[in-house]
């Protein structure tokens, strides 16, 4: 009686502590990958942030300053493309610990620079730097993350990145203003390599799965197969439009705002505030929504559906003021509430041994929405339509929606197909 009392303790101990294991294995995953997003986006502004001091630095003009960040995400995009391929290749692990690496020596590389060409250089360093990131991400989040926690492990990963563009901007403007450009960007540096140095010494929790090599039946062809798939292109383009969208908002959003409303710029510029604060806190309730459903193009095409009709009731004008900072605030959720649903749709299209370069080829749609976004809504401010700005933004949230939904139909229609 009392050995096959203790035999089912024992067990279902067992299991407790088996339970717990995972769950500390899948926390350590998610915090390790997301503090390397996180410092990700920091270096996506570390040069916007400082364009107020390299202006009269250098002699440069707006639009010199401009392409910095075109060149930036160009790279990035164009990198993030090939990232996955050598993701699926090598594994993620090395990749990722390259892309920080990368990002700590562009920051040393722009902090001597000494002419226009050399902070064009660390540009360059950094967007292939940044190009890693989603690729490696993902395939070690699709990993090493259990299945139940992968919809959080997606959100914290989201709003990591958000924090980063909210600290880059505060830290790299605080230093330069005390000490000077240059100091700033040294100091930049330190980040990537203390984050480096974090992820080396829990390499271990980060151990990638065996990569898959092409054999004899599996040529480029086979590699490349991936691309043939429409869902594949429905989501670079779900990416592209709502990277558009965002990047008018980060460009303009709070200029547009001043200009509409007549608000303060204080006030504006704490709209925007509140739209990134907003929009980390949607993806925690987003975690929790992609978790809990498996129609996950329906989660996304709700959000943006109210976040769609809020901004373009912002572009009409036709509230008041004060009600602009809880307007953006409820565009930032409604966005942030998409944002697991949007990676775990992804996850359900990519094939599988493909998840590296299929979110690598996705993820580029974001690089390229970012960097088309500000110079088209730019032209749209230039003409003096700051109405048309969130015209715009509505507009292609919309038609982001049509492509979240044809993605999900897709990947339900392979599904039953396989069934």
């Amino acid at each position: 009686m009392n050995k096959e009392t203790d035999h089912y303790t024992d067990k279902h101990v067992g299991k407790d502590v088996n339970k717990a294991s995972v769950l500390r294995n899948d926390a350590r995953v998610i915090g390790l990958v997301g503090l390397a997003h996180g410092t990700s986006h920091f270096y996506h502004l570390i040069l916007a942030a400082l364009f107020p001091w390299l202006k009269p630095a250098f002699n440069l003009s707006y639009a010199e300053l401009g392409l910095l960040m075109t060149v930036f995400f160009v790279v990035s995009g164009v990198g993030q493309a090939c990232a996955g391929f050598v993701v699926d290749r090598v594994g993620a692990r090395r990749v990722l610990f390259f892309g920080v690496g990368m990002l700590g020596v562009s920051a040393l590389v722009l902090s001597v620079a000494g002419s226009y060409a050399a902070l064009m250089a660390g540009a360059l360093l950094a967007g292939i730097g940044n190009s890693i990131f989603h690729p490696a991400d993902y395939t070690l989040l699709n990993q090493r993350v259990s299945r139940e926690r992968l919809a959080h492990g997606f959100s914290v990963h989201g709003i990591s990145g958000n924090l980063g563009w909210a600290a880059s901007p505060l830290f790299m403007t605080t230093v330069a203003a005390l000490a000077s450009w240059r100091t700033a960007l040294a100091l930049a540096a330190l980040l990537p390599f203390a984050v480096l140095a974090i992820l080396v010494l829990n390499r271990h929790a980060l151990r990638p799965n065996p990569p898959q090599h092409a054999g004899a039946q599996e040529g480029a062809e086979g590699t490349l197969a991936f691309l043939r798939l429409p869902s594949v292109w429905m989501c670079f383009a779900f990416f592209f439009l709502t990277a558009v969208a965002l990047g008018g908002i980060q460009a303009f959003a709070a200029i547009g705002l001043e200009q509409l409303y007549g608000i303060s710029r204080e006030l504006a510029t704490s709209s925007y505030t509140a739209y990134m604060l907003a929009s980390a806190a949607g993806m925690v309730v987003g975690g929790f929504v992609g978790a809990g459903s498996g129609n996950h193009d329906r989660n996304i095409a709700i959000a943006f559906a109210i976040a769609a009709v809020l901004a373009l009731v912002l572009g009409m004008a036709v509230v008041p003021g004060w009600l602009a900072l809880p307007l953006m605030a409820l565009i930032g959720f409604c966005s942030g509430v998409a944002g697991p649903s949007r990676d775990l749709m992804i996850r359900a299209a990519a094939p599988k041994n493909a998840t590296g370069r299929v979110y690598g080829v996705v993820y580029s749609g974001l690089d390229t929405g970012l960097s088309v976004g500000p110079l088209m809504f730019g032209a749209v401010m230039d003409a003096g339509h700051p109405g048309w700005l969130f015209a715009g933004i509505a507009l292609f949230q919309a038609l982001a929606i049509g492509t979240a939904v044809g993605v999900g139909g897709s990947t339900r229609a392979v599904a039953l197909k396989n069934a």
